[in-house]
């Protein structure tokens, strides 16, 4: 690829800024091609090869896609696309959803319902496991829930929409930062919660 003389100048001048000219040739400088794009971080990103062969390097940390989109979510307040959370249409009489990230008993079963939104909706849950913060993100003003535990992203609760539920909230949650137990024992510590 041939770059215009004045981007190799520039190229070579900031791939080499130990390298001066003499004072006497201080005249018009002459396109000098620089040595390697992979000396200068922005134009090797561009131009260099990504034929590193890294694909087939393997590495410790053997995390599958889901759990470091799981990762991006809890950590990083991610969102994941409507309607493709496995929880999203998963409805069992009796079991607890756990947080994805410490285990911690977030939601029973029977908090559940179908919302319509593309992700799990749970009117309610279970006392102290969800932590409420204001969030101003995208102009919006809405409330972020966390695991009270971790602090794990779990998504928003959005309360007023008119669903029959007895809070007329709605958790609405990423399937990916949640686990799901079950047998109830985990959910015990949610015996007092309301209209369970």
């Amino acid at each position: 690829m041939r770059f215009p003389p004045f981007l190799s100048t520039v190229c070579h001048a900031l791939s080499n800024p130990t390298r001066r000219r003499p004072p006497h040739r201080l005249g018009r400088l002459r396109p000098v091609p620089p040595r390697s794009m992979s000396g200068i971080p922005f134009l090797g990103a561009l131009f260099g090869s990504s034929s590193s062969g890294s694909s087939k390097m393997t590495y410790p940390d053997q995390r599958s896609n889901d759990e470091w989109r799981a990762f991006r979510i809890l950590r990083e307040k991610g969102t994941e696309p409507p309607g493709s959370g496995k929880f999203d249409v998963h409805y069992p009489e009796e079991g607890v959803y756990t947080c994805a990230g410490c285990h911690t008993p977030l939601y029973k079963a029977s908090h559940k319902f179908k919302s319509g939104c593309g992700w799990p909706a749970y009117f309610d849950s279970i006392p102290g496991a969800v932590t409420r913060h204001e969030d101003k993100t995208f102009g919006m003003a809405r409330t972020e829930i966390v695991c009270s535990n971790c602090g794990g992203h779990l998504g928003h609760v959005f309360k007023g929409e008119g669903f029959a539920t007895p809070t007329d909230e709605r958790h609405c949650v990423n399937s990916v930062s949640l686990s799901f137990a079950p047998d109830d024992k985990a959910g015990q510590l949610g015996a007092k919660d309301s209209k369970a």
